[in-house]
């Protein structure tokens, strides 16, 4: 067995989760990619995983030589690549992960425009709001919307996100409009349940002053999309991004309030692992999202 064979089914096992998912992504039994772990580990003389019933967890020897291995794989097959693709279109596949709202409103119809350039690109795209752990799960790039913590991943900037605090014409007629961030108490509010702290809004005043407001939910969501749609029909304030929102907006079906204070925005960013060599199609791909978004975005427009 070639140590690169054994190298190459350990890093499928850690980004796959479990010898039977890697043993599917290389087409190979269960008990020959099972083997070559034995094999490696017999080799180095330390054990790479925990293992349990339910799960393997990467030792500490093996995260180290996790990171290293898959350094050199990535590696390898930039060299592989950058000799095939010299006088080639891009090929391979794509895995990318991002938001389900933001992905299918605005990254969908860009990877449709890129895959129109670049016809022998295969995507595997996961649009989901929960947080993916792009190493583990084996993807390519990951979109999040969000202030980025300290991690071992890389990123690009793409574009900013204005938040909105917005309310049917409706609504406002039934129940007045907010004129301090205050008010707010008193209304019924939709909040969106993957933020850390759902019910707690921030403003910031003319001063700079921070201003922080905890609502009361009347109706929690993990879907911005459907918040934005039960505004629409009167049933609360909302707090969202405006390219969620953007069009509504302009058809005034939502209309924004509290506009003297500034709510803190988001930037979208592409992530990705940490390789020297980044592989062309991964750098193609972001490359191409930084100019499709660069500028002011087409739904901040809605604010002016």
């Amino acid at each position: 067995m070639s140590h690169f064979e054994e190298i190459k089914a350990f890093t499928q096992i850690v980004e796959a989760g479990s010898i039977t998912a890697a043993a599917e992504r290389l087409s190979l039994a269960k008990s020959a990619v099972s083997r070559r772990l034995s094999e490696l580990e017999q080799r180095l003389g330390v054990e790479l995983f925990h293992r349990t019933t339910r799960k393997m967890i990467l030792t500490d020897s093996g995260q180290g030589f996790y990171e290293r291995s898959s350094r050199i794989l990535a590696d390898l097959e930039e060299a592989e690549n950058a000799v095939s693709q010299a006088h080639q279109e891009l090929s391979g596949e794509l895995r990318v992960a991002a938001p389900l709202s933001f992905g299918v409103m605005h990254l969908g119809p860009a990877i449709t425009e890129f895959q129109k350039l670049h016809p022998a690109i295969r995507f595997d795209i996961d649009f989901n709001d929960r947080q993916i752990d792009l190493i583990q799960e084996g993807f390519d790039v990951g979109i999040r919307i969000a202030e980025l913590e300290d991690s071992s991943l890389i990123a690009r900037k793409l574009a900013s996100n204005s938040i909105i605090v917005c309310a049917s014409p409706d609504y406002l007629d039934k129940y007045g409009t907010p004129t301090t961030p205050e008010e707010l108490i008193d209304h019924h509010c939709l909040t969106y349940s993957y933020l850390p702290n759902p019910n707690q809004w921030n403003f910031i005043d003319m001063l700079g002053q921070v201003q922080t407001i905890r609502v009361k939910s009347s109706m929690q969501s993990n879907s911005g999309n459907y918040l934005r749609d039960a505004a629409i029909a009167g049933l609360g304030v909302l707090r969202q991004p405006t390219f969620i929102a953007y069009d509504e907006i302009k058809k005034k079906e939502l209309v924004p309030i509290l506009q003297d204070y500034e709510i803190p925005s988001v930037n979208a960013y592409a992530i990705y692992p940490p390789t020297r060599h980044l592989s062309q199609r991964v750098r193609t791909f972001i490359d191409f999202l930084v100019d499709r978004y660069a500028g002011e975005p087409y739904w901040e427009t809605c604010l002016h």
